[in-house]
Order: C-alpha cells, then structure tokens, then sequence
C-alpha cells in the first residue's frame, strides 16, 4: 500500500532537514527556519501575513486557442517568507476554472490583487490555514478563465495539460515567466505537490494525476468527475441540456466569445448530444482509461470524497475510478449521505484535522497515524458515521424478483406489466406504490426482519417488450418506512445538498483584512419522510449493447437487458420494506444550468409502452445484514 521509494527518500531528505520536533533544545536566531511538528502535526509557527505573494506564468505544451502560440498558465504564489534557500517547502495546489465565474465554494469566493498584480485574497482557507504551518498555497487559473490564456475544453485534454505544466515547473521541467518576461524558477520548493479541489477542480487533480507526473504526490478530490461522459449523459440518456459542454466553457471565461467560438463549434459537433452515444470527443475527457490520463497511471496517492445523492456528479464517477486505481496506490474515501459537496461545510472540524494529517503525512513526511486510520469513513445517516477497511463493504448477492400480487420475493414469478415511458420526478413515481400508475410498475418486500445494509453497486436486469424502437428504461430503489433523513432534495437560499445554514461562522487559520479565512456554519438538514430514493438506474435501451451506437430494438420483440444501478450505501432500518420501482424517464436526471433537476432540454421520454416479462426481471443488491443496535 506505500511506494518504498519515495517514502525513504521522504523520510531521510524531509525529516533530516526540515523538521523540528516540539519538545527540542532551543536553537540560536541565526539558526536555518524549520518546520515544527507536535503530536504528529505541523504547527502554524510562520506569519501569514507577512507570506511571500507573487505570481507567475507557466508554459504549457498545448495551444487551446488556435492562436499559434502555446497557452501560458497564471499560477498566484503564497508562500511562507523564510523559504527559500534554507527552506524548501511542498506545494497544496488548486487549479480551478471558477476564479471568474460563478466564484469558488459555498460562498463563491473571487481572488483580490494589490497594485503589483498579486493576490492578497484566495478563495476557501487552505492558504490561511497551511501557509502557517509550513506549505505554499499554489493557486491556478485553468487554461482558458481569469487570467490564463487558451479556450476551457469541458475536461478536454487542455484543461489537465495545463495543471501538469505547473506540477512539472514546480519540479524544475517547465518553464516559467515573471511579468516581465524573464524566466523564474520555483527554487523555493521541494516539488512535493497535492492537488485538492471540489467537482470540475476535483476532476482536474483526477485528470492530471492519471498523466502519471512526477512530483504530483496526492490528490485530494471532492465529489469530482472521472468521467466527461457521465457529466451529461447516463447509459445513452442525455442528462443535461443540449449544448451543456459548450455552455460550461462559455459560463466559466469571460473573455469576448469570439475568442473561443470555433473552438466550442468543433465542440457542440463533436459531442453528439442528439443522440447521446460515447465516441472519441467523450473518451478523451475519460480520465479513468482515456488516452490523456489513465487510472492505471497515477502514482499519487488518494484521499476521495463522494456524496452519493449527488445528482451533478454522480456516484459511479467515484466508483468506477476507485475500482481501476493500482493496488500500489495509497488511499483513503469518505462516502456520504449528501449531494454536490465538499466536507468541509459538513463536518468541519473532522475534516481540516483529517486533510491536515493526510498533507502532513503525503507532503511533509510526518510520522502521523493517518494510514493507520480505517481507510474508508461512511455516512449511516445524519451524525450517523461508521468506518470500514476499504470501500465497498464486503457483502453478499441479494436477488429479489417483482411478483403479480406487487410483492418482491426469492422467486422467480410470472406474469407481465406494463407502463408508458414519460419524463416524471422520483418523488410522483416513488410515492402510493400501492396505487395503480400507468407510467410505473411498484414491487415491495414484505417489513425486513433486520437493519439491512446496502454497499456497493446493484445490478438490474429486465426482460421487455416495447412498441417502439427504443424507451428510455427508469428503475429506482426506494426506502418505505417514516424517519428523519438527510434532505438532499431540497434547495432555498439557506438549504442546498442536505444541508443548511445555521448562523455564526467559523474562522480556520490566520486571517488579514483582505482575506480573513472565515466561513459560515452549516448542519445537516433534515426531514420526516415515509419513503427516500436510494439510488436509481437509467438506460436508453437503443444502447443497451454499446454506448458508442445505437441499436434500435424490434417492436413487439422481447429483449433481456441488464445494467449497473449507480451505486450507493444506504442502511434500511429493520420494520422498513425495499422497492423497486420500474419506470421510465427519470425528469430528475434532466438537469439544468445550475446542476438542479427538471432542466427542459434533455429527455422528453417517449411515449412509447414497455412490457415487463415478470419471469426475467429482477434486481441484484450487495447486502450486509445485521441486528439493529440501539
């Protein structure tokens, strides 16, 4: 689980040099500046506000905008004031394409510059928190937004080429630029880089890490994509909004729209949304076997974090990349109830005291107990948290079969049922399962004996028969039982992805008048309910052999087709029932401009009729049962 290479090296280079051990002899004023550790942690012992703050441009190898030059990449500097020659310090490093539009994080942050073009305000606290304590705060424009040149390619190759350009500069194999022209190098570094960002920026550590760079030695990715893909589309269905890769790069730039117009018309075509397949344009944004950046190729180690209610993201962009990282790769994951989020609005103080041991352990060498941690925290429910050796749980194959009298049972059954497939929300196919709906099909277990817990990915296999060539195929696993969940459905100007504001703020670091490191506090946000959507599944069924082309089924011919739910894990309190729902477009999935449900330019449903042959329909769930506790 440890790469014995640079680990000794670490420990012989960093831990000989840098660090000082709380509890020493004092040294004299003219002695090198060292870095302090107690209890396994650095300790914030240089001034932040009297940091080193400077900016510089990195040369890329790519030329996104055609302009016959390659994109420089604006990378803003904060840095303790004594490092340099005696000290050299790691990096914690954000690329972001959110710096001009719409802002960064809950409370949509934009950078502050003084008169020399330095920035004096980064957004979020991991400047004001880890500058203190030893590290620079490397902050990039991705290539193409704020202050960087280039077109934003919606996770193109592009937009992780630039990332790597400044892993490999602060690693001494780029070249850089000071506003003058004249190069500059990162002398003041070790090189040691952890990249950490939430969603696309998430996607960018993700992406620059399967380059396999050396120097990049953990990436720390919250609720991020893997895949370019599945942001909008799943199983053929188009989930987002026709356009949605050229409105992405367009929202995120505020440079004239001319600049990038050719580049995003070369978009628009190459992403076919009309008919939502997976072709070359799509498999170069794959970060998980694609031809830029390849799971198989990271050598950073890993400290992930997946809301699996998350609706933007969703959960198999975690899962599937988790499964094809190298055995080698050191890793850890917290695995949510919430939805588009990053811990650190939801367990605050958790989290910065995890992250802070994870980056001194990675960057720093600290001979903390992080990798002696369990590796994988999970999210029971709200304040409910368990932890586990990996992810997911080991488990065992449950298969339930829908039966005619509306039960879900062992058995095989016969019989057939049948619905019209039309775009309807979770909530209108969910609810009354006992009354008749001509646009779903409702199966219940009888009340489970036992808590029953889910971990991992179900699978779904249906036997149909449709009167037109294709249907878009809906399945949902529901929850039946009255009790207090986290509400992840729910957004107002104070709730959003399960959680909500509380009032006060909390301050994380060091603060100046420009940057004060202070956030507002949130707590799960939560509601009585008698049923909860635990995951779903969704398939054009034209692609159900090939996502890469369609194959129109035959009328009146009846097809067995199986797929992959996204994955979950969700506890069913004993007395509650399992359901599986059968259904058609999933108006849910159809999201708009802001990653919210109901957009209006994604799947109508259509219209056509699906036969269910009761016989050959049944769901498969990775279970763990147990005795409730009180």
């Amino acid at each position: 689980m440890s790469h014995p290479r640079r680990r000794g090296l670490l420990a012989a280079v960093t831990l000989a040099t840098t660090l000082v051990i709380a509890g020493a002899p004092a040294v004299s004023a003219t002695a090198r500046p060292k870095i302090k550790v107690s209890g396994g942690l650095t300790q914030p012992v240089f001034s932040y506000k009297d940091a080193i703050r400077e900016h510089v441009r990195v040369q890329s190898s790519v030329d996104s905008d055609g302009d016959g030059k390659k994109d420089l990449v604006r990378v803003d500097i904060i840095r303790p004031k004594e490092s340099g020659s005696e000290l050299k310090v790691p990096v914690i490093m954000q690329e972001s394409p959110y710096y001009d539009n719409p802002g960064v994080g809950f409370e949509i942050e934009h950078k502050k510059y003084d008169t020399n073009a330095n920035v004096t305000k980064f957004p979020m606290y991991y400047d004001n928190y880890f500058v203190p304590r030893g590290y620079a705060f490397v902050s990039v424009d991705m290539i193409g937004t704020r202050l960087s040149d280039g077109c934003p390619m919606s996770y193109g190759a592009a937009d992780v080429l630039g990332g790597k350009a400044v892993v490999d500069w602060l690693n001494g194999r780029a070249s850089a630029y000071d506003d003058k022209g004249d190069p500059v190098k990162a002398s003041w570094t070790t090189g040691r880089t952890g990249m950490i960002g939430h969603s696309y920026e998430g996607a960018l550590g993700v992406g620059v890490a399967g380059t396999g760079v050396e120097g990049l030695e953990t990436i720390v990715p919250l609720s991020a994509f893997t895949s370019g893909y599945e942001n909008g589309h799943v199983n053929g269905v188009l989930t987002w909004f026709k356009g949605g890769a050229r409105w992405q790069s367009e929202h995120v730039d505020k440079d004239p729209a001319e600049k990038c117009e050719a580049t995003r018309r070369r978009m628009d075509a190459e992403s076919d949304d009309e008919t939502g397949n997976y072709n070359a344009y799509w498999n170069e944004r794959n970060y998980r076997t694609g031809p830029i950046s390849k799971a198989r190729n990271i050598r950073a180690s890993v400290f992930a974090v997946m809301g699996m209610q998350d609706r933007n993201v969703v959960g198999s962009q975690f899962s599937e990349w988790w499964a094809k990282l190298p055995r080698t790769v050191q890793r850890k994951a917290w695995v949510t109830q919430y939805g588009h989020l990053d811990p650190f609005w939801a367990r605050r103080e958790v989290w910065v005291d995890t992250l802070h041991q994870w980056f001194d352990h990675e960057l720093m060498g600290v001979d903390n107990d992080i990798m002696r941690q369990p590796r994988v925290d999970v999210q029971l429910g709200s304040g409910r948290w368990t932890t586990q050796a990996d992810w997911p749980a080991p488990t065992r194959t449950t298969t339930l079969r829908p039966q005619q009298d509306g039960s879900l049972g062992r058995k095989p059954s016969t019989g057939t049922g049948n619905y019209l497939d039309t775009a309807q929300t979770e909530i209108a196919m969910a609810t009354g399962p006992a009354t008749t709906n001509p646009n779903r099909l409702a199966y219940l277990t009888p009340p489970l004996k036992n808590t029953t817990r889910l971990s991992g990915t179900p699978t779904v296999s249906l036997k149909v028969t449709l009167d037109k060539p294709t249907a878009n195929l809906g399945v949902l696993l529901v929850d039946y039982g009255t009790d207090t969940r986290i509400n992840y459905r729910e957004t107002t100007a104070t709730a959003s992805q399960g959680l909500k504001i509380i009032g006060g703020e909390d301050c994380v670091g060091e603060s100046t008048a420009d940057d004060d490191g202070c956030y507002f506090r949130a707590a799960d946000n939560t509601a009585a309910s008698g049923l909860n959507v635990v995951t779903r599944a969704i398939l054009d069924a034209q692609n159900h052999k090939s996502l890469s082309r369609q194959a129109p089924l035959t009328p009146g011919k009846p097809y067995q087709i199986t797929w992959k739910m996204l994955p979950q894990d969700y506890e069913f309190k004993a007395g509650h029932r399992l359901g599986l729902v059968l259904t058609g477009t999933n108006d849910d999935f159809n999201l708009d401009e802001t990653g919210n449900g109901s957009g209006t330019d994604a799947e109508p449903g259509t219209g056509a009729k699906v036969t269910v042959d009761l016989a050959g329909t049944s769901i498969s769930l990775p279970l763990i049962t147990r005795t409730p506790t009180k």
